[in-house]
């Protein structure tokens, strides 16, 4: 008798939930023949999640009901047309049935009106469902049924009759209800009564479009992925974006420097930027921040490995402009899949999505990621509390899997002491500067490398210079200034050490 794997049978013993991400959060699916609370704002997505419920139940061949008291059968077949989607072998219990059974003809004036209503509502559930006697269920919503009780005593009876009767047919049973005011108290009736709960939250923003997130607060006798998960609401239903854990990712790769094809450069480095390191670049606007990021990109590129840019402070297009402006040829690179520079929408992304963005173009072999700016990340997210510590859990997945992670980091003041709006040092293995300084009556640029962990560096200050057509050049150590990060060195040499405009 062949041994069935106890992967399958964890597999058979779990609902899957139909939904891109939520499974993997809940460490494979919902355990089956269970009652499950799913409570939300209104708008969050309950509707289109007890959908794609249903609709991979009918996918796997599995028997499917949904009830409806709050939306009739034509709200649900609108919601299932916008996502392209078919709800015909979804048998269906919808509001007008309710209502014709409960109209005022049809009532008796012996028993208060609430406990008639509820008695014949649970009958005429339990009747339909014994027909289909489903494998997974949508009861939407409980707010409705809650209304039809007199006491909570009697609101208590009726669903854990209802969870008894469900239990009998070996039903999954999905449980939506509103969450109401901001303090987002779970029902104590059905908190004790459900296996597990689910919370689903819709945040509005100063700015940009409603961002949603999700986590679940209870499930009995599973480990799953606690704190919140970003999700969007797309055509094609809920995507949900789990929650990085740099922990569980672990790669072996070789621990070598990354030249950048400047030898002064490369110098300055102590041979180049080591493969799984974050490295921040500072400097005021103007200094050569993003194209020392596509040195490195170009570079990368030319030995066939994979970079992203993802920027968000210029367009794709003034980026390519510029670029070719000095010699980058990233056109070829981009054709060929060695380079990708996505377009990024501040107003519309979230935190979780971003990182799934990144981990997604890991694992498909990018060996290079590069946020231009931390700026524009910052403020595209303003009302994100701890994106620092997002920012941090990313920075780790990547240096654990061998990935070269350059963050760009505009400080504020051009000439004087230019200060960063914040301080980000602590993520990085490396920190090089750019800056502005004042010599023979110009304003030239240099860099100068303050930390590198992995290795050793030059303490040297170079020049750093931008030609049209050629790219990057960096000189010689200045030496003979004294003051260069002040932005207003004393030069004691002669200006023959000074790199020409031409």
């Amino acid at each position: 008798m062949r041994k069935i794997p106890a992967s399958a049978k964890r597999r058979d013993l779990r609902c899957a939930s139909g939904v891109e991400g939520l499974d993997d959060i809940l460490a494979g699916g919902l355990p089956r023949n269970c009652f499950y609370l799913v409570q939300g704002d209104p708008g969050s997505g309950k509707t289109t999640l007890a959908l794609q419920f249903l609709l991979e139940g009918v996918r796997r061949g599995e028997k499917v009901f949904y009830i409806t008291l709050s939306e009739t059968r034509e709200e649900l077949l609108h919601v299932a047309r916008s996502h392209g989607w078919s709800i015909d072998k979804i048998p269906l219990l919808d509001l007008s049935v309710v209502e014709n059974l409960l109209r005022p003809e049809a009532q008796t004036t012996v028993f208060h009106p609430s406990e008639v209503e509820l008695t014949k509502v649970s009958q005429l559930l339990l009747n339909e469902v014994r027909k289909v006697r489903p494998n997974r269920v949508a009861f939407d919503s409980l707010s409705e049924f809650r209304l039809m009780t007199d006491t909570p005593l009697r609101y208590r009876r009726q669903l854990l009759m209802l969870k008894q009767q469900f239990a009998k047919m070996k039903s999954t049973v999905l449980l939506l209800d509103d969450r109401m005011g901001k303090q987002a108290v779970i029902d104590p009736h059905v908190l004790s009564l459900t296996h597990g709960v689910l919370e689903m939250e819709q945040l509005s923003p100063d700015y940009g479009t409603s961002r949603r997130r999700l986590r679940i607060s209870k499930l009995r006798a599973v480990k799953f992925r606690e704190g919140y998960h970003d999700y969007i609401i797309a055509t094609g239903g809920l995507r949900v974006f789990p929650r990085m854990i740099a922990a569980e990712h672990h790669s072996k790769f070789r621990h070598e420097p990354v030249c950048s094809g400047i030898k002064q450069l490369d110098r300055l480095c102590g041979g180049g930027l080591d493969r799984g390191t974050t490295t921040l670049i500072l400097g005021p606007a103007g200094t050569g921040k993003s194209t020392l990021v596509l040195q490195y990109a170009v570079q990368m590129a030319k030995k066939g490995e994979r970079s992203m840019i993802f920027m968000f402070d210029e367009t794709r297009s003034v980026m390519l402009s510029r670029a070719k402006a000095l010699g980058f040829n990233l056109e070829k690179a981009i054709e060929r899949g060695a380079m990708t520079v996505p377009q990024v929408d501040p107003a519309e992304l979230s935190p979780g999505e971003f990182a799934i963005r990144i981990l997604r173009g890991v694992e498909a072999g990018c060996k290079l990621v590069a946020i231009d700016s931390l700026n524009g990340y910052l403020n595209a997210m303003p009302g994100e509390k701890y994106l620092s510590n997002q920012l941090h859990e990313l920075s780790s997945y990547l240096n654990q899997q061998g990935v070269i992670t350059l963050l760009v980091l505009a400080q504020h003041g051009l000439v004087a002491a230019a200060e960063a709006p914040v301080d980000l040092s602590y993520l990085s293995d490396t920190v090089v500067s750019l800056r502005y300084f004042e010599a023979y009556g110009e304003v030239k640029q240099a860099i100068a490398m303050f930390k590198k962990r992995s290795g050793h560096h030059e303490r040297t200050i170079r020049e750093f210079k931008l030609t049209p057509g050629k790219g990057i050049g960096v000189g010689e150590p200045l030496r003979a200034f004294q003051g260069v990060l002040t932005g207003v060195p004393v030069f004691r040499g002669s200006d023959k050490q000074i790199m020409k405009s031409r």
